[in-house]
């Protein structure tokens, strides 16, 4: 799935920020500062804010985040003055203060707009997403950002708890490729899912990274994925197993089960827990299968540990190894025939 076509499938502002969010070009993690910056803003229904306002947030947001893990890949040359060397020297005081030093926030002002702010509508390929959610407007001394309508709508939407609860996770999905050092290389093994705590975990070291539900819905367009109505903030919901993991011991045999692992993420779907405890064990109807086949493509143009995951299931979890997910799902099925 291109991200044309992810955007089709839901057009509006929403899509187009889980383009930015999930898909975005930006390879460190800056852009998911900006966006906690201006989800917190917007929600006040502010339709303009001075730079040094949105730095300070966007500072914090870093301060907290990089507290706990690295927020650029290893080998990644940063210099004195480059603005994580900043925030890693004013962090302990940004911390006690509650707010960023001076000298961080001078950093995050001088710095922001030319490196994220340019580079949070991109895409990769040298597009952009279709909405735009904010600009900038004034001179290099006072600059204020102009949020867009759209942006505010989202923010003080239903959603926007959700759009708030996908960035984190995507954030600290990120922030666990730069923990085990892999630069910008793919991560090898992927992560797994505890299921005693519904988490993605990090393979090498066995700690939790973050909810399967945060790191997965974004990429169904914030919808279960069995009625394909919108997954509201006080909706029960549950992990649905698309292909029935029960059904992988009925079909075992006397050899054992030769299939793909049906407890990974390929097969895994946020839904509503009524529609969950409607469909039971049946197997996925072809409507499903396709749904599930354009879940996985959008999310394999997206960077790090979810897109390596399901290209190692692709390209090992079966019989006859393919580079489409739809006929990867058909080889599935046909083994319940």
């Amino acid at each position: 799935m291109t991200t044309d076509d992810f955007y089709a499938a839901d057009p509006g502002s929403r899509a187009s920020w889980r383009l930015a969010v999930l898909m975005g070009a930006n390879s460190r993690t800056y852009k998911f500062a900006l966006g906690h910056a201006l989800l917190t803003h917007a929600a006040r229904g502010d339709t303009s804010v001075a730079l040094t306002d949105l730095a300070a947030a966007y500072a914090m947001a870093l301060v907290e985040h990089a507290a706990q893990a690295p927020q650029a890949p290893a080998p990644a040359a940063i210099g004195e003055n480059d603005f994580l060397a900043v925030t890693a020297g004013e962090s302990e005081e940004s911390r006690r203060l509650g707010r960023p030093t001076d000298r961080l926030l001078e950093a995050a002002v001088r710095s922001m707009p030319t490196m994220v702010m340019e580079k949070f509508h991109n895409l990769p390929g040298r597009t952009q997403v279709p909405h735009r959610f904010y600009d900038l407007a004034g001179s290099t001394r006072s600059r204020t950002v102009l949020l867009t309508p759209e942006l505010i709508r989202l923010a003080q939407s239903e959603q926007a708890a959700g759009l708030h609860a996908e960035l984190e996770a995507r954030w600290n999905i990120v922030e666990t490729s730069f923990t085990i050092g892999i630069g910008r290389s793919l991560i090898r093994e992927g992560v797994a899912v505890d299921w005693t705590t519904l988490t993605l975990t990090d393979k090498r070291r066995r700690r939790p990274v973050t909810k399967v539900k945060d790191a997965m819905i974004g990429f169904q367009n914030g919808r279960c994925f069995l009625c394909d109505e919108v997954i509201g903030p006080f909706d029960d919901t549950a992990i649905d197993h698309v292909f029935p993991f029960s059904l992988m011991n009925r079909f075992a045999g006397t050899t054992g089960w030769h299939g793909p692992d049906l407890d990974a993420l390929w097969n895994l779907a946020p839904v509503h827990a009524s529609c969950n405890s409607t469909k039971g064990a049946r197997l996925p109807f072809p409507t499903e299968i396709s749904r599930l086949a354009r879940r996985n493509e959008a999310i394999m143009p997206s960077q790090y540990p979810l897109s390596r995951t399901l290209r190692l299931s692709l390209t090992q979890g079966g019989n006859r190894p393919t580079t489409s997910w739809l006929d990867f799902l058909h080889e599935v099925e046909k083994l319940f025939s």
